[in-house]
């Protein structure tokens, strides 16, 4: 009772809690420094007695006793809790005992009820100490597994990127290869060509010599006999334009077709077949007769019997595209249309979906998706009934969804950056791709599902 009344006196009569630096008025009264500069901001009476505070009393004098009075009472109360905080609540006895059953501090009192009969206590310092060491072990026999399983991550990383690195190398090799064959061919031709033209030179400049020769006999009669007895001139003569009508240099440059300039786009091309896992062929299905689905069960056609064309006076045209957004934007009552994979996830899957600039989709698990509506603002994640917007710095075109039906994880990527969206934890049972579309009024959009 006495300490009752020693903490009711050391109380500020606004705040209720024991004074922190203490101030008094003229008046007598004292107050937090804090809470009576407040008060005397608004009005200038004191809050206790309502007597008038002079200007002059506003310069508050700190009341050194209250002040230590006070930060007494606030040791002496800390103090208390932390002795409370060691007595049993039950029977107010210290608690020196530890129940190794019920895995609870424990009292000597508690140890004699009814409701610890038969169990095991160790003292307080004991039952630390062996659960101390308990602790110790299974730290390091979890650090231990945490290393075995990241080494295991990281030799399954190094394998997988090896084997993309082994691809690489080998069709750097072969390209290589190929270049140098075709290098080989073309100077082999080069080659073979240069020597016939070396050839076919070095019989003209003996013709030339020949004929020039004869050229200078000044006698008729002997130019003509000197001619016509020299067979292997007239004959050369006769085979020299055809031969050197069919001499030509080798013009074809050294190339490798669209490996010349698109060499990483093929390579890309060409990895694709040796990626394993590959993204899913996921198929869809519907009941709903807004949707159309494709034949293979990719691409999901908004087809509702109120899409009807309409002519937009501004742009000229047909189902202009923001027409339809600000319809869409105003409409009240939408109707939407959902779809689902053909078959049912087991063990863990990644599959693509191209959304385009739809108005509104929601992509993922049944009960666990994401959510895109043109009138809100950013993305959502639901989860059950439960939503939390979701902030991105650009509306992605492409959603990439991963789920892990044994840790029953669902993750989201922007697929053509593959950066991370969001994780949720999945708590749907029906483990398929669901998707979710709004049948627009004069807009026919489609959905597609990414197959590689």
């Amino acid at each position: 009772l006495h300490s009752s009344l020693v903490i009711e006196d050391l109380t500020c009569s606004i705040c209720l809690t024991i004074f922190t630096d203490p101030v008094i008025l003229f008046c007598g009264h004292s107050f937090c420094k804090e809470c009576i500069t407040l008060s005397l901001s608004s009005q200038d009476q004191c809050p206790h007695c309502r007597a008038t505070v002079p200007t002059e009393g506003k310069c508050l004098l700190t009341n050194h006793i209250l002040k230590s009075l006070a930060e007494k009472a606030k040791e002496a109360e800390k103090l208390k809790k932390e002795v409370a905080d060691w007595l049993c609540p039950e029977h107010e006895e210290k608690l020196k005992l530890f129940c190794v059953t019920d895995q609870q501090l424990a009292c000597i009192i508690c140890r004699d009820g009814e409701k610890h009969e038969g169990h095991k206590f160790k003292p307080i310092k004991e039952a630390a100490a062996s659960l101390r060491n308990e602790l110790k072990i299974f730290v390091q026999r979890v650090s231990g597994d945490i290393h075995d399983m990241e080494g295991k991550l990281e030799s399954q990383i190094s394998s997988q990127f090896e084997e993309m690195h082994e691809f690489l190398r080998k069709r750097e090799d072969e390209i290589k290869n190929e270049l140098k064959r075709k290098e080989e061919d073309a100077v082999e031709v080069m080659t073979e060509r240069l020597n016939a033209i070396e050839t076919a030179s070095s019989e003209s400049r003996e013709l030339v010599e020949k004929m020039t020769s004869v050229l200078k006999i000044p006698e008729s009669d002997k130019f003509l006999k000197s001619w016509t007895d020299d067979k292997s001139t007239t004959a050369a003569k006769d085979s020299f334009w055809p031969k050197g009508g069919n001499l030509r240099v080798v013009t074809n440059s050294l190339c490798l077709g669209p490996y010349e300039s698109h060499l990483q786009f093929f390579m890309w091309k060409e990895m694709l077949q040796v990626i394993q896992p590959r993204a899913e062929k996921v198929s869809l299905e519907s009941n709903s007769s807004d949707l159309t689905v494709s034949d293979d069960g990719r691409i999901l056609l908004c087809t509702s019997q109120n899409n009807q064309l309409q002519y937009c006076q501004h742009s000229g045209s047909y189902n202009c595209q923001l027409c339809q957004q600000r319809d869409y934007e105003h409409t009240t009552s939408r109707q939407y249309a959902s779809a689902f994979s053909v078959n049912n996830f087991c063990s863990v899957h990644y599959w693509e979906v191209d959304v385009g600039n739809m108005n509104y989709w929601e992509l993922g698990l049944e009960k666990n998706f994401l959510k895109y509506d043109c009138t809100a603002v950013g993305f959502y994640r639901v989860n059950g009934q439960k939503y939390s917007t979701v902030q991105l710095n650009s509306r992605p075109q492409k959603i990439g969804i991963y789920v892990n039906c044994s840790s029953k994880e669902l993750s989201f990527y922007d697929a053509d950056t593959m950066k991370h969206i969001h994780t949720m934890a999945c708590s749907d049972t029906s483990m398929s791709a669901y998707c979710k579309v709004a049948i627009n009024s004069g807009s026919k959009q489609k959905l597609i599902v990414c197959w590689y």
